[in-house]
This record gives C-alpha cells, structure tokens and sequence, in this order.
C-alpha cells in the first residue's frame, strides 16, 4: 500500500458546487476507483478553493491512474469536474495530479 497525496486549486466561486457534486459521486465513478485500488480516498479543501486529496494505492500512484484512465466513467466524471478547477491548463484533473512527497508519517 502507497499512501498519495496531491493538492489542486478549485475555482473559489465553484466551490459549493464543487461539495454538492462530492456529496453524491456517480456510483459507477466509486465502484472503478475501488477496482483500481483507491482506498481510503479523501479530499479536503481550504475556504480559498486549496484542496488536499489523500488516498491510500494498492501498488502505486501510477498504477491507480494507470487504472483509471481505462475507465469510461472515469472520462466522463473528469469531462464533468474540469471547469471546477483553475490552473490545470487543457488537462483534466487526472492528468494534472501531481504526487506529493511522504516527508513524515506515524501509526
């Protein structure tokens, strides 16, 4: 298991939205996260639209994405959630995740 983090920038006048699309994620979105090993998936975010997500992978960052990017839900939700966030370019939000260095952690 391989503990993820990342950090993105919601659009600050998109952010209820952004929570109200959170509060009910396609469950076809939940069930190819789970078969490609996001677990304990969480995303926080700051009143200015800074978001932290977490995840814990079952073998790596890139074979989750790896995973993902086979998943025709999978285009159609980051088709759907792109306007929400700023500074990703043409990207969709799971071609601009950059992961974040484990610097400290403790059970």
């Amino acid at each position: 298991m391989k503990r993820v983090g990342f950090v993105f920038k919601i659009k600050k006048e998109k952010i209820n939205e952004y929570k109200e699309h959170h509060k009910k994620v396609w469950p076809e979105m939940l069930e190819a996260l789970k078969k490609h090993g996001w677990r304990n998936y969480s995303i926080f975010l700051k009143p200015d639209g800074t978001l932290f997500g977490y995840f814990e992978a079952e073998k790596s960052f890139e074979e989750s994405l790896k995973g993902m990017s086979g998943e025709e839900i999978n285009d159609k939700w980051q088709k759907f959630m792109k306007p929400y966030f700023d500074n990703i370019n043409d990207n969709n939000p799971d071609e601009a995740m950059i992961e974040l260095d484990e610097v400290f952690h403790t059970d």
